[in-house]
C-alpha cells in the first residue's frame, strides 16, 4: 500500500498531499525518476523520458541532452506542444560561460512536459523510452498533478 512506503501521506489525504506546494524537484536522470519534495520528504516519484542522448550534461543546442545542476522552474505554459509545460531556467550562468568558452550555442527552451500528441504508442509505453530533445516528459496525467503542485520559482536538481 503506498501508504505504507511515503509516511508523509499518513495524515493527509493522497488528494490534499499531491495538491499541496513542494519546495523542491530532483530529477535522478540514472533512474528516469522526477521526485517531487516538500520539507526534505518525497511526495511522490515519476517515471520520466528523457532526451535520446540522456548520460552527460547538456553542452549544446541540438545535442539531445538533458542538462544537470540546479536550477529554477520558472514559468508555466498551458498551451503547449506537449499538453502543458513548466520551463527550467537553463542555462544558468556557468552554462552560458561554458558554451561561449566553447564557441557554441547552449540552446534553452528545456521544458518539464506532458506526453507527444503525435505518439502513437499508449502514455506508459512512451514513458519507456527517451524521445525529447533534451526535456523531461511526463504523462499528461502527471502532467496535471505537478502544475498543481508546482509554483514558479521552484527549484529543480538534475542529477546524473
Amino acid at each position: 500500500m503506498l501508504l505504507l512506503c511515503c509516511p508523509l501521506w499518513a495524515n493527509a489525504s493522497s488528494s490534499q498531499s499531491l495538491h499541496a506546494k513542494v519546495d523542491l524537484v530532483v530529477v535522478n536522470k540514472s533512474e528516469s525518476r522526477l521526485s517531487v519534495l516538500r520539507e526534505g520528504k518525497v511526495v511522490k516519484s515519476y517515471l520520466i523520458a528523457m532526451g535520446d542522448v540522456p548520460q552527460g550534461h547538456k553542452l549544446k543546442e541540438g545535442d539531445q541532452r538533458t542538462p544537470q545542476g540546479r536550477y529554477t522552474l520558472d514559468y508555466k505554459k498551458s498551451d503547449s506542444a506537449f499538453y502543458k509545460s513548466i520551463h527550467i531556467s537553463y542555462p544558468n550562468e556557468e552554462d552560458k560561460l561554458r558554451a561561449d568558452a566553447l564557441g557554441i550555442p547552449a540552446g534553452g527552451m528545456i521544458m518539464i512536459h506532458g506526453e507527444n500528441p503525435r505518439s502513437p504508442l499508449p502514455p506508459e509505453e512512451a514513458q519507456k523510452y527517451n524521445w525529447t530533445n533534451g526535456c523531461i516528459a511526463v504523462t499528461n496525467k502527471e502532467m496535471d498533478e505537478l502544475w498543481q503542485m508546482i509554483d514558479a520559482g521552484t527549484p529543480i536538481e538534475i542529477w546524473p
